[in-house]
């Protein structure tokens, strides 16, 4: 009797499946469509991407499967979620619970926004430990530590008992992540997950996330505008466009033959160029010498200070009109802290001269009149910007304070400022919760440009932005200083931006500068070994 025929080999059966999937919300009496009628599997063990520019309902789409979306005004006209067979759309909040952090971990877009400012980082990791692995005290701390050396942070036992406000962007960064893989879940949802972080912590987070994907069998989906980390990880990549799915299909068929026009406009979308060319001055709008920011660090039951935390170690520097420079560095190297020193918005000792003023000498009162000249943008736009304000309250803010317009001109000034970061006018009514993360940051912009400033501290200002909007923020950087003659002291973590927009290069290295000199000769021919490294850990990240 003739053996059977060999059994074509079983295909895995999908942890994830969303079919037909559409949101929408009730906003004014009115319905927006959010996302329209998607559909995408996800198997265990491998990496899907949704890429797309802000607004096109990447975030939507993955808060839908974990069902965190404001309901009742967000609504499904469509769709269903299959978590292994099981419905996620309408299952009850008690099912819901039990999945979320533990089945499934989500890596959330703002963390400064996510976690907990009352809580350390302790107690907000071991909340999720004690809730689903029911781990006793000890056993939760010894986990926690794990953690936190996992995700790259130094001194993880220090760190137990810091809160939220005390650690950088990007440390605040890798405590989410700590926490969403704390129970190691079957589906990791990652909304971009390295977005806060400089080249070589995305490398090693990147390379963290395969490696935890492999030994745990863990599913991820990855929601990203880096298309350079999509080509490194994810398996499937989903293009969407203003709510659609556009083009889907295997990494390497999309990106070597992508078939939509969005998707090549995606791929082709990078910063260019270098920044324009500046007229030579012999006086700086600022000076700054010997400027230091140190924090007590106090032990013991009456909290004495034993030691300084020397964020800020002795820097100088010097901006001119018209010119920008990069500040580049590890997250809490001290980048940020130099730009609130600067702008004195903490204390700081050293000299700081703006357009021939000694801020260092000059009372807090006296300063109002100066901030109209000297403006920031931070790193987090969601939390600098007052929920309970709407976009044009937010913006006509400084001009009102100032008095610098009467109502009817405070209006076109909002609308012109909207529109020069690439807004619609129409926006101005509406709340900063109503937009996406790219957004707010545009919105954030917009606000510190509408009392056009001699000086603008820009900390991580592309970092929320997708690649296409990215290259466009930064042509209206270049075009706005060539207008203004502003002075840019631009933080970032992402060198290809800083070099696009740079004429010199300052890089940090915990608290002190370590080089420092023209934007082409630090990229292209780094002498100090960190800045070598930085360099390297870029290229190799975007070549990968």
């Amino acid at each position: 009797m003739p053996s059977p025929p060999d059994s074509p080999p079983r295909r895995p059966s999908p942890l994830l499946q969303v079919r037909d999937l559409s949101v929408s919300f009730r906003v004014s009496g009115k319905v927006i469509q959010a996302v329209q009628h998607i559909d995408f599997t996800l198997e265990k063990e491998r990496t899907l991407a949704l890429v797309g520019e802000s607004g096109s309902g990447k975030s939507v789409t993955a808060l839908s499967i974990v069902q965190l979306l404001p309901y009742p005004q967000a609504f499904h006209p469509s769709g269903t979620i299959l978590l292994e067979g099981r419905e996620l759309l309408g299952s009850p909040e008690s099912v819901l619970r039990s999945i979320r952090g533990g089945r499934i971990g989500m890596i959330f877009q703002e963390p400064l926004s996510s976690l907990n400012p009352l809580h350390t980082v302790e107690q907000q990791i071991n909340e999720t430990l004690l809730l689903h692995k029911k781990l006793a005290k000890n056993a939760a701390r010894q986990r926690t530590l794990e953690l936190l050396d996992l995700v790259g942070l130094d001194d993880p036992a220090n760190t137990l008992h810091k809160r939220p406000h005390q650690l950088s962007g990007g440390q605040c960064q890798r405590v989410m992540i700590a926490m969403a893989l704390a129970n190691e879940p079957d589906l990791l949802i990652a909304d971009e997950p390295t977005t806060a972080l400089d080249v070589t912590i995305q490398a090693q987070v990147l390379a963290l996330l395969k490696d935890l994907q492999r030994r745990l069998g863990m599913a991820m989906l990855l929601i990203t505008h880096d298309l350079n980390i999509v080509r490194k990880i994810a398996d499937h990549v989903c293009v969407l466009h203003q709510g659609k799915m556009v083009e889907s299909g295997p990494v390497a068929s999309v990106f070597q033959q992508p078939a939509h026009v969005y998707t090549r406009r995606l791929l082709d979308a990078e910063p260019r160029g270098g920044p324009e060319p500046f007229a030579p001055s012999t006086d700086p709008l600022l000076t700054a010498e010997d400027v230091k920011v140190w924090f007590p660090v106090k032990r013991g039951i009456l909290k004495r200070t034993v030691d300084h935390f020397r964020a800020v170690d002795g820097i100088s520097v010097r901006l001119f009109p018209g010119r920008t420079l990069g500040v580049v560095g590890e997250s809490g190297s001290g980048k940020t802290t130099l730009g609130l020193a600067l702008l004195r918005l903490i204390p700081s000792t050293g000299t700081i001269v703006f357009q021939g003023r000694r801020l260092d000498r000059v009372a807090w009162r006296e300063l109002r009149p100066l901030r109209r000249q000297m403006q920031i943008v931070f790193q987090d736009p969601f939390g600098s910007l007052n929920p309970r304000m709407s976009v044009t309250q937010i913006i006509g803010e400084g001009l009102q304070v100032h008095g610098l317009s009467n109502p009817s001109q405070r209006e076109e000034r909002i609308i012109q400022s909207l529109q020069d970061v690439e807004m619609e006018p129409d926006s101005r009514h509406r709340y900063a919760h109503e937009f996406s993360g790219g957004q707010r940051q545009r919105i954030s912009l917009a606000r510190a440009l509408v009392l056009h400033p001699a000086l603008l501290i820009l900390d991580e200002p592309t970092s929320a932005l997708d690649m296409s909007v990215q290259a466009q923020m930064v042509d209206l950087l270049r075009r706005l200083q060539q207008r203004h003659a502003m002075a840019y002291l631009f933080i970032s973590h992402d060198l290809k931006v800083v070099r696009a927009v740079s004429h010199d290069i300052l890089v940090m290295h915990k608290g002190r500068v370590v080089e420092h000199g023209p934007a082409e000769e630090i990229t292209r021919r780094p002498k100090h070994p960190y800045t070598r490294k930085l360099m390297a850990a870029a290229f190799d990240l975007a070549s990968s």
